[in-house]
């Protein structure tokens, strides 16, 4: 075991990991805030202090056993984690059925904005001949990590962002139905996990987001 490696990965990880988790469910609720829900507001939630979002499980435990696993197998895998939900009640917003698309999109589209600055950071040393080791792990760390993140959160099943975003775009009816899944939602999450479907269906979202990343450096 190389501990020394397992350090340094979880410190190149750490500062952008906590930053992509954070501004995702601050941005929830900021948006709901702006679509006339004031429950995150209200509860303090709307701060960009992680220990306020930091979920002991899905903020530490996950993605820390997914850091040193990689450091362990030498291969670099897919690190992901979570924060506690920022609540949000969606019976407050303005259009509710509309407003619920803008609230689910902010996480994921804070998480792409996220990546842009940290591609543009990265340039930015590059250009100026900076190539200390740590920083530039630390800025494509931010670009993977936030590329996943929202790939991972565009993933159409409820209660994930991208579930959300098609229950607002279908009719009542069926966007009714299609909200049944979301107690089940976690469970068909681990399904796809341990048949190694996930990477199949985040792979589109993945690539869409390097796109985007690419134009602007």
């Amino acid at each position: 075991m190389d501990i020394s490696s397992i350090v340094q990965t979880i410190a190149v990880y750490a500062i952008p990991l906590i930053f992509a988790i954070t501004i995702h469910e601050t941005a929830h609720g900021y948006v709901a805030k702006l679509c006339g829900d004031q429950t995150a507001y209200m509860l303090g939630r709307l701060t960009l202090n992680p220990i306020k979002h930091i979920d002991p499980v899905g903020t530490i435990l996950v993605p820390g056993a997914l850091l040193i696993g990689s450091a362990l197998t030498g291969m670099s895998g897919i690190v992901f984690g979570w924060a506690k939900s920022v609540p949000i009640n969606f019976r407050n917003l303005r259009n509710p059925k509309t407003d619920m698309i803008w609230v689910a999109a902010a996480g994921p589209g804070a998480n792409l904005i996220q990546a842009i600055l940290w591609a543009i950071a990265l340039k930015i040393l590059i250009s100026m001949g900076i190539y200390e080791d740590f920083f530039i792990k630390m800025c494509v760390a931010g670009v993977s990590c936030n590329i996943v993140l929202m790939a991972l959160n565009l993933i159409p099943i409820p209660p994930l962002d991208g579930g959300r975003i098609v229950t607002g775009l279908l009719p009542p009816g069926m966007a009714w139905q299609y909200s049944r899944i979301e107690p089940y939602g976690m469970w068909i999450l681990f399904a796809l996990i341990l048949t190694g479907t996930l990477s199949f269906l985040m792979h589109p979202f993945m690539r869409m987001g390097q796109a985007i990343v690419q134009w602007f450096i």
